[in-house]
């Protein structure tokens, strides 16, 4: 059986309609984010479009952050039973709505950078009708919600796997992964709820609760780091093929 970049074997290469079903939400998601519904027809509207483009790739890449995360448990797992289908369906429900907050953070936060060093980025800051710092974690707590909330749907998908590795036949390198896996996405969950609550309990405030996620540049690396040797180390008792290419390859063939 095939296997990806860190051991683990592809059951799903086959797309099942749930996971087609949630990849069409989030190439519609990323139709709500471009720049403009509408080509400028003036000098002006270019330049405003052009304005928005770090907005759009930061909201973008985010976004796809979550894809990856749902396409890669979708390959690894390839579960198709009704708890997949209404897990799938809360992570829809949720990006679609997420998608505002999404948009709308990442725009205040491009403005204030343009007018901390007057970059020509991001939309005029009057714009936004942000009026005081309660309105600014106001806004913290509505994308840390919608980021918990899509957190929460990839760690349950994979605590749902999880549930079933006897019946999947992961081997301990898999075993491994899976915990890792659930792992990384709770630390994401812990950091937006985090966020979230500073920013409820402390409305008045400075807006102090956006530098949690700042965090993750931090605790995701070092996370990372003990999950790649536990891996490895769960290789080597499993006598896997990732112990004998180094913990880290892809194998086309089977290896059963």
């Amino acid at each position: 059986m095939r296997r990806d970049a860190a051991g683990f074997r592809l059951r799903g290469l086959a797309m099942t309609r749930i996971e087609t079903f949630t990849d069409a939400a989030f190439a519609f998601s990323l139709t709500l984010l471009v720049i403009s519904l509408d080509p400028p027809a003036t000098m002006a509207a270019l330049e405003g479009a052009l304005r928005q483009i770090p907005a759009f790739l930061l909201s973008a890449s985010l976004l796809m952050v979550f894809w990856a995360g749902h396409h890669s448990w979708s390959r690894r797992f390839g579960m198709d039973d009704a708890t997949t289908i209404v897990l799938s369906c809360l992570l829809v429900f949720t990006v679609l709505v997420y998608i505002h907050p999404l948009r709308f953070m990442f725009s205040a936060m491009t403005a204030w950078i343009a007018r901390l060093t007057d970059l020509p980025i991001g939309p005029p800051g009057d714009s936004l009708g942000i009026r005081s710092l309660r309105d600014v974690n106001r806004m913290f707590v509505l994308y840390g919600l919608g980021f918990v909330a899509m957190s929460a749907s990839i760690a349950l998908l994979n605590l749902h796997a999880w549930r079933h590795r006897g019946a999947l036949g992961l081997d301990a390198l898999e075993r491994q992964a899976t915990l890792s896996e659930v792992g990384s996405w709770c630390i994401l969950i812990a950091v937006g709820l985090a966020s979230a609550l500073v920013a409820a309990v402390f409305p008045d405030a400075l807006p102090v609760a956006g530098w949690a996620y700042a965090l993750l540049a931090v605790i995701m690396p070092l996370y990372g780091g003990r999950a790649r040797r536990r891996a490895a180390t769960a290789a080597l008792r499993s006598g896997t093929p990732a112990a004998r290419d180094g913990a880290v390859f892809a194998s086309t063939g089977d290896p059963d």
